[in-house]
């Protein structure tokens, strides 16, 4: 009976996987636009009715690889002794050269709307984690600190992340990820200092 409860499980991440695979190869090959569903379940071999089983669209399909990005990092999360601050922005480098490798190894092809897609989804993932982090790490701020709800200081932190992971994308001299991230800290310390207190 326990064996056959996980075996679901394990078709559920095969068919996730080899789709978002199937995606990324074709996004290594023409831009995002013009990729469309058939051609993914072609790369993949997966039925139509497996992918839409998963997935609504390509666009979900996509946005699902900013949880495998993120898992794959959960290592740099910081432990309660770390420094506060690392507990909200523990993410940012992570990422930066997650990217950076992506880059190296050909980059994908994603264009502007790809792009939107992706960032729009990051966004609001960091922006959920974030905000966990802030109300278990930081439950008793200091009286003195300006109180602004943690889901709105999640907001800022994460539309800033993306705002200059934007910048960073976009450039034509591309400065390498820790300085890109240095850049992302200077933005956002100022606002979180009151917390380090």
């Amino acid at each position: 009976m326990i064996h056959q409860t996980k075996v679901p499980d394990r078709r559920v991440a095969r068919t996730r996987k080899v789709l978002r695979e199937a995606l990324h190869s074709l996004i290594r090959e023409k831009d995002y636009d013009a990729i469309v569903v058939k051609e993914i379940l072609d790369r993949a071999d997966v039925g139509r009715s497996a992918f839409y089983t998963h997935f609504r669209d390509k666009d979900e399909l996509l946005a699902s690889s900013i949880y495998e990005i993120l898992g794959s990092i959960p290592s740099t999360h910081p432990e309660a002794g770390n420094d506060r601050l690392e507990r909200i922005l523990w993410f940012s480098l992570p990422i930066f050269e997650h990217l950076h490798r992506q880059r190296q190894a050909g980059g994908l092809m994603l264009g502007p709307r790809g792009r939107d897609v992706l960032h729009r989804h990051l966004q609001k993932v960091l922006a959920d984690l974030i905000a966990e982090s802030i109300r278990d790490f930081f439950p008793g701020r200091r009286k003195s600190a300006p109180h602004v709800p943690p889901e709105l200081l999640a907001q800022h932190i994460a539309s800033t992340f993306v705002l200059v992971l934007n910048w960073w994308v976009e450039g034509r001299k591309l400065p390498p990820p820790k300085e890109v991230d240095g850049l992302f800290r200077s933005l956002i310390l100022p606002t979180l200092a009151p917390l380090s207190d």
